[in-house]
């Protein structure tokens, strides 16, 4: 028996096989709720986006929402799901409260989307992940707990609902157990969310922002010696990014694994990620269908989906985006291997919509890939949230291109546009860090470091032009590094008759 705690996935599979499951809730981006007329906009102040039906007030009776139909339906079809051609709505019935009903509005054994799957691309592997379903729901209202240091119930003095949130349509997308992927695990589930994101988006049905909330992840995790069953499943709940999805995988496999080493069992429960230690905690045992006593929702008419209509939604669907990617790539002309790092690096559209602004693809690649995805991994944020946009970027790019910014005052242009002091050109007057492009004081300052060097000016004129590198820098360093280094150079070369 191993006594002490693995460190890496890859010792984990040494002794255990991992198998996930992924259950993905959309926030989709109707003008109404779910079975009411109220409004979804976020941010709005707390109860003042409510009514008798959402608030489940006697006597209000609930209308779904066609919008929201269609948009499922689309998400199945994206998801290679089989539509139903009858369904209904149940009542998940548990006591919370976040749940002005006592009851949630779901489905429950008559999903509309079933049996689909989405391929994903993990280092040069194609892993089908396959989809148990796709149904429509109404989501919660928002609980906060105050008072306490980590915003959870425990150690709160009080807790505040905001039911704004609750009837809004929501989509759940549950896999299918995916077994067999070995250390790759964490990466499969974040590229499965990654992808499955991208389409949600390309629909135009969601925002899918997860620092908001309209994209929530509950990551399922066992792990199972060769050969035998697989093990109790843990449950970790709203994980609301794509990096800490992939950590909270990381996380249960080498907790389990401590567990089972140790000759303990793993408890079937829901856990709470922390994003700052990327540990699970425990949160409470997990409950099965039964002990929500579903029962099909009486106020609602079933759902029977036009065969016709649902062929039209699928003729309409737009370029899958591992297609558009993929075209993207011929366009940008790089090779697999980088357009690969482009994907994991999030920058996919971030890139499409830089050129969109007029920058060249190497030039909207270099930003993204290397200045400001190194703040994003400095400052453990996506990339997309960085500070930066791409009309930013290719503003930065066309300054340089016009001859205003070299490479070295870009790169602090930008460090003022992450900070939040305004768009490139606000950030260069404000700063003052424009290139010296006036000749006569460009003359002025490389004839002053001539002279003040003379050694190195005469061996420029013996010749020795490299030497010419000493009064460069002098010059830059004048200029506080506002000058173009290569005009400067052309005009010592000039001076001293080297040229």
């Amino acid at each position: 028996m191993t006594t002490t705690a693995p460190s890496t996935v890859e010792e984990v599979i040494t002794r255990y096989e991992p198998v996930i499951g992924l259950e993905t809730h959309v926030e989709l981006g109707t003008r109404t709720k779910m079975f009411c007329g109220c409004p979804t906009e976020f941010g709005a102040e707390p109860n003042t986006q409510v009514c008798p039906v959402c608030l489940g007030l006697p006597g209000s009776l609930p209308v779904a929402n066609k919008a929201a139909i269609e948009a499922t339906i689309r998400i199945g079809l994206a998801l290679n799901c089989s539509i139903a051609t009858w369904c209904r709505f149940a009542r998940k019935n548990y006591f919370y409260p976040d749940m002005p009903k006592d009851y949630q509005i779901s489905q429950y054994d008559e999903p509309l989307c079933v049996d689909g799957y989405l391929d994903v691309e993990v280092e040069g592997q194609t892993v089908r992940v396959g989809i148990e379903r796709v149904h429509l729901e109404e989501d919660t209202g928002k609980t906060l707990h105050i008072g306490g240091a980590t915003g959870r119930i425990h150690g709160a003095t009080e807790s505040l609902v905001d039911y704004n949130r609750a009837g809004i349509p929501l989509v759940e997308i549950v896999t299918k157990p995916v077994a067999g992927t070995g250390a790759l695990a964490p990466a499969v589930a974040r590229a499965y969310v990654t992808e499955l994101r991208d389409i949600i988006r390309s629909l135009g049905v969601s925002d899918v922002r997860m620092e908001q909330g309209s994209l929530r992840c509950d990551v399922n995790t066992s792990l199972n010696r060769p050969g035998e069953e697989w093990g109790t499943r843990t449950e970790t709940k709203n994980v609301n990014s794509l990096r800490s999805v992939e950590r909270a995988v990381r996380s249960e496999m080498l907790r389990q694994a401590a567990v089972l080493d140790a000759g303990g069992k793993i408890t079937q429960e829901t856990r709470h990620f922390h994003e700052d230690t990327g540990e699970t905690t425990s949160g409470r045992s997990k409950e099965t269908a039964t002990d929500y006593r579903y029962f099909p929702d009486p106020d609602l008419v079933p759902l029977a989906p036009d065969p016709a209509w649902v062929e039209e939604l699928k003729a309409a669907l737009p370029e899958p985006p591992r297609v558009h990617r993929e075209r993207l790539r011929e366009q940008w002309g790089v090779s697999e291997h980088d357009m690969q790092s482009i994907i994991n690096a999030g920058a996919v559209e971030l890139i499409e919509a830089t050129v969109a602004e007029g920058a060249s693809p190497d030039a909207a690649r270099k930003w993204w890939l290397g200045e400001l995805a190194r703040r994003a991994n400095e400052t453990g944020v996506e990339l997309a949230e960085v500070g930066a946009t791409p009309a930013h970027v290719a503003e930065l790019q066309r300054l340089v291109d016009e001859g205003k910014l070299t490479d070295k005052l870009a790169r602090t242009v930008l460090e003022g546009v992450v900070a939040g002091e305004g768009s490139p050109s606000e950030v260069v007057a404000a700063r003052g860090l424009e290139v010296v492009s006036d000749t006569g004081a460009l003359t002025a300052a490389v004839d002053e470091a001539i002279a003040a060097n003379p050694d190195v000016a005469q061996k420029v004129r013996d010749g020795k032009v490299a030497a010419a590198g000493a009064l460069v820098g002098a010059v830059m360093k004048a200029t506080k590094g506002q000058a173009d280094a290569k005009t400067v150079r052309e005009l010592i070369l000039s001076r001293l008759g080297a040229a």
